[in-house]
């Protein structure tokens, strides 16, 4: 085994937190059916320790394997006969510096007790030290652990949402800022307070934190607006007149964190709002303190941004009469334009890792203020209580929707049925977020670098509908194809045939489909991905036996060889009418 590593001269900076929800020592502990026992190391109860997974190994140096916060579980197998005590320290020593939470040493069938080396050695770095009774499978505490984290998850998850509405009812009152602010003080049972351009605050709520880190909390302030008032630098300290640099060079962060005096403390940028930062300070950090200060960051951008220019007002009224019922023919004079482009767009998968980009962003780089960047939240909530008129297509072809195949395969095909996975809604919400654009019909421009587009063809406002379900379709292909645009076709040797005979002809070639979307959209997607089952499996987010059953029903109902390659084509021809009468 390599020897422990010198202490560096340098500090080394602690592993990265890991994404998974932190499980206390403590409740892990707690477990009567684990028997587990502490030890050795410092107490759990009194350090808040924490474990972020469960690692086995019986490696004589662990140390390669860990990524940090581990509870790493070992039955001794590695230890020698002689020397036990020096390979014990060596140990202990690189769990250590791997960042590892806790070590368990399962006792039987290699050691009859935990070594009193391995435990010496525990208190001496600090690291808890916990036997694991011959009862107890190493696999039975990562259960555990599991199920922990599960549990950690699901209440983060409602405390994030209860906040949420929380947030949203007092941006609604009278006071809206005020409000605003005591309810995220309430939440986060810390301060909040609304930075004003000068590094002062403008309103606040909550116990305000001592004045160490108040001052501190202003200062954070200027780091995700190092402009201001033109006196503070990018580090947020004053320069005065006398400074030299009054702009920082650096790209200025949408957040920043810093603990002081055992304080926590973040400061949020307003989007739009002429110099303002949230500022909040708490004694804990609990999960979900960030996304649900950058709730309150994102309402309070609104309260305080300033008011729409007149074209804007124009197009939000419009859209707004749209929603409410106008003709179509009515509102178009207050768009702007006389035929739109719709776009639908996904963050690409392949760029996850990176900084996610926003919906704003992609609105402004396709110029564009008329944006939907909630898409996924609407579908959620509509899907709860059934259909959804704009979104009906979409979920039926994604396989998320409340539509069947046929209503005759009792549940068990793959629209969602009790036998294939969670409810429409649970599935629904956790469907992959994507964006809704309205363009002037112009050319459009290149995708902006992380996002999948797909556009629709030009239309009028009367024909928005059916550019909405084109831009999906052309999304899902482009998803498939792995290409950053598709553009929805329009055209060719259908223009050689009336329209009115071409829409008959439409309706009677797919009539023995009964008009179910699950198959249409199924089949449709199959003949553009030139009969693909993995693609069109992957367009349409459902099993390629799915695409497979459905595939083959339609053979049955239209009585028709799809491998024919005229058969395809005159279905092609018959499946780009529907795209017209929708």
């Amino acid at each position: 085994m390599p020897p422990a590593p010198d202490a560096p001269d340098t500090p080394v900076a602690a592993p990265p937190t890991p994404p998974t929800p932190p499980v206390p020592l403590t409740a892990l502990l707690a477990r009567e059916e684990l028997g587990l026992r502490q030890i050795a190391g410092p107490d759990a109860t009194g350090t808040g320790a924490v474990v972020h997974w469960v690692h086995t190994s019986e490696m004589a140096d662990p140390y390669p394997y860990l990524l940090g916060g581990e509870l790493l579980l070992t039955a001794g197998v590695h230890v020698p006969a002689a020397d036990a005590d020096a390979h014990l320290e060596a140990y202990v020593t690189r769990i250590v510096a791997a960042g590892g939470a806790a070590l368990g040493f399962g006792v039987a069938p290699v050691h009859d007790t935990v070594p009193r080396a391995l435990a010496d050695a525990c208190d001496r770095h600090g690291l808890p030290l916990l036997e694991v009774p011959p009862r107890t499978t190493f696999s039975g505490i990562a259960r555990a652990v599991w199920q922990l984290m599960a549990e950690a998850r699901h209440a983060e998850l409602r405390r994030v949402t209860q906040s949420q509405q929380g947030l949203a009812a007092a941006a609604a009152r009278p006071d809206p800022i005020p409000a605003l602010l005591r309810q995220l003080a309430t939440r986060l049972g810390g301060y909040a307070a609304l930075y004003g351009p000068d590094g002062t605050p403008v309103q606040s709520a909550g116990q305000e934190p001592g004045a160490g880190a108040g001052a501190a909390l202003a200062r954070l302030t200027g780091v995700v607006n190092p402009l201001g008032d033109g006196t503070r630098d990018g580090t947020g300290a004053d320069t005065g007149s006398g400074g030299t640099e009054a702009h920082s060079p650096r790209p200025t962060p949408a957040s920043a964190t810093d603990t002081v005096a055992g304080t926590h403390l973040a400061a949020y940028a307003l989007a739009g709002a002429h110099g303002l930062a949230l500022g909040v300070a708490t004694r804990q950090r609990e999960p979900g303190d960030h996304t649900v200060t950058g709730v309150a960051a994102v309402l309070l951008s609104l309260l305080t941004a300033p008011h729409q220019g007149a074209a804007e007002s124009a197009r939000s009224a419009a859209l707004v009469r749209l929603l409410l019922g106008a003709d179509p023919a009515d509102v178009a004079p207050l768009l702007g334009a006389d035929r739109w482009t719709v776009v639908h767009a996904r963050v690409r998968h392949g760029d996850r890792e990176q900084e996610p980009p926003t919906p704003t962003a992609l609105a402004a780089a396709l110029g564009s203020t008329l944006v939907d960047g909630h898409v996924w939240a609407d579908d959620a909530a509509h899907a709860a209580h059934g259909s959804h008129p704009a979104r009906d297509e979409h979920a039926a072809a994604t396989g998320h929707g409340t539509h069947a195949d046929d209503g005759k395969d009792g549940g068990r095909g793959g629209d969602g049925g009790p036998g294939n996975g969670p409810a429409p809604a649970a599935r629904a919400a956790r469907a992959p977020h994507f964006v809704r654009l309205l363009l002037p019909a112009d050319p459009a421009p290149p995708p902006p670098s992380g996002w999948t587009l797909g556009v629709s063809a030009a239309a009028g406002v009367a024909g928005l509908a059916a550019a909405d379900a084109q831009a999906g379709r052309a999304l899902r292909r482009a998803e498939a194809a792995r290409v950053a645009v598709v553009r929805h076709r329009e055209g060719g040797i259908a223009g050689l045939v009336a329209p009115a005979e071409a829409d008959a002809h439409a309706r009677e070639l797919l009539g023995p489909l009964g008009g179910s979307v699950p198959l249409t959209e199924t089949l449709r997607t199959w003949l553009s991905l030139h009969g693909s089952w993995d693609r069109t499996a992957a367009a349409l987010s459902v099993h390629r036996n799915t695409v497979r059953q459905r595939v083959t029903r339609c053979a049955a109902l239209l009585d028709a060889d799809l491998d024919d390659p005229d058969v395809r084509m005159e279905l092609w021809f018959a499946l780009g009418r529907t795209d017209r009468s929708e």
